[in-house]
């Protein structure tokens, strides 16, 4: 177990893509303990890295929305894969692991729910440099694969209120089922609860302000 005990924030409806980056850092702005997020799509849609070129990120979703994440890494096609959002408080001792070591950590424990489902996924121990833009079409230190493809990704920023870990996973288990037990594979104690009121507040006006803006989008 990576926390000894952990809230996993139940927010099972679908949302826009703004709002969904929204809401993860709002919470990333307010939660004193490790905070487990796992999400839904109101439509498909493409997110890229905070450094990332929007250009590209276009092309791949094809008309479908694109968002920039806070995060960085690259393109992510969201709508069939298991997204979720982890986010570790500055104060708490897993924060001291530094982003390769806490990137591991995280991908071997959600391999060991992965092995429970029948999936032989293994986390990938050396960087390729050779995959592009597209997060999913080459493999990167850390990430998971099975059967020599990718399975699940992710990307973090580390800022003055904590660690924000975005994760995507696609893999061949039921996903309502799997999505609901990787809680338990990283708290020893799980608490669940709705997203708070105060967070969706702000999380609204944080996706109108920011996620949905073309300055946000188009940023340099």
């Amino acid at each position: 177990m990576l926390f000894s005990e952990l809230i996993d924030v139940l927010d099972p409806e679908p949302h826009s893509a703004p709002l969904n980056m929204a809401i993860d850092e709002a919470l990333l702005h307010q939660v004193k303990q490790p905070t487990l997020r796992i999400y839904q799509w109101r439509e498909p849609a493409v997110s890229f890295g905070y450094f990332g070129p929007v250009a590209e990120a276009e092309r791949v979703a094809a008309g479908r929305v694109v968002v920039r994440r806070w995060t960085g890494g690259g393109i992510v096609e969201h709508g069939e894969d298991v997204t979720y959002t982890l986010i570790v408080p500055r104060e708490h001792a897993f924060f001291q692991h530094g982003a390769p070591e806490s990137y591991r950590l995280i991908h071997e424990a959600i391999g060991e729910l992965l092995a429970s489902e029948g999936v032989r996924a293994e986390v990938v121990p050396v960087v390729d440099s050779r995959g592009g833009g597209e997060c999913f079409s080459s493999p990167v230190q850390y990430d998971l694969v099975a059967g020599g493809k990718k399975i699940a990704g992710a990307a973090q920023r580390r800022t003055r209120w904590g660690l924000l870990h975005q994760g995507s996973i696609r893999a061949n288990v039921p996903l309502v089922g799997f999505a609901g037990t990787i809680a338990a594979v990283l708290g020893a104690k799980v608490s669940r609860r709705a997203v708070p009121d105060e967070v969706r507040r702000d999380a609204e006006v944080l996706a109108v302000s920011k996620y949905a803006t073309n300055d946000w989008l188009r940023r340099h």
